[in-house]
C-alpha cells in the first residue's frame, strides 16, 4: 500500500539552463538512489512511499541544489497523503503509455 506521492519541482537559482539541467539532474539521481518508485515528467517528478520518507527526500533534494551550487532553490511540492492508500504512480499514469 501506498500511503503518499509527492510531486516535486526545483528550480536551482542559477544564470544558465545548462547548470540548470546539470543540478537537476543530479536531484534525479538522488531520487532514483532512494529505491522509492518515481516517475520523471517534464515539470517535476513524482515519488510513492511512506510520508515520514517522503519528505526527508524532499529535504534533501533542496540541500543537493546549494551543495551543487546554486544560490538558492525555488521548491514547488504537491503531496497526496492517506494512510490508507493513495493512488499510485501507475494507477495514473499507466493507461496512457
Amino acid at each position: 500500500m501506498t500511503e503518499a506521492s509527492v510531486a516535486i519541482q526545483v528550480l536551482p537559482k542559477v544564470s544558465e539552463t545548462a547548470e540548470v539541467l546539470r543540478i537537476v539532474d543530479k536531484v534525479i539521481e538522488y531520487i532514483a538512489s532512494t529505491g522509492f518508485k518515481y516517475f520523471v515528467g517534464p515539470f517535476e517528478t513524482t515519488i510513492e512511499g511512506d510520508y515520514d520518507s517522503l519528505m526527508e527526500i524532499v529535504k534533501e533534494c533542496n540541500k543537493i541544489c546549494i551543495r551543487e551550487g546554486a544560490g538558492g532553490v525555488s521548491t514547488y511540492v504537491k503531496i497526496s497523503y492517506n494512510p490508507e492508500g493513495v493512488l499510485t504512480i501507475g494507477e495514473k499514469v499507466d493507461k496512457y503509455m
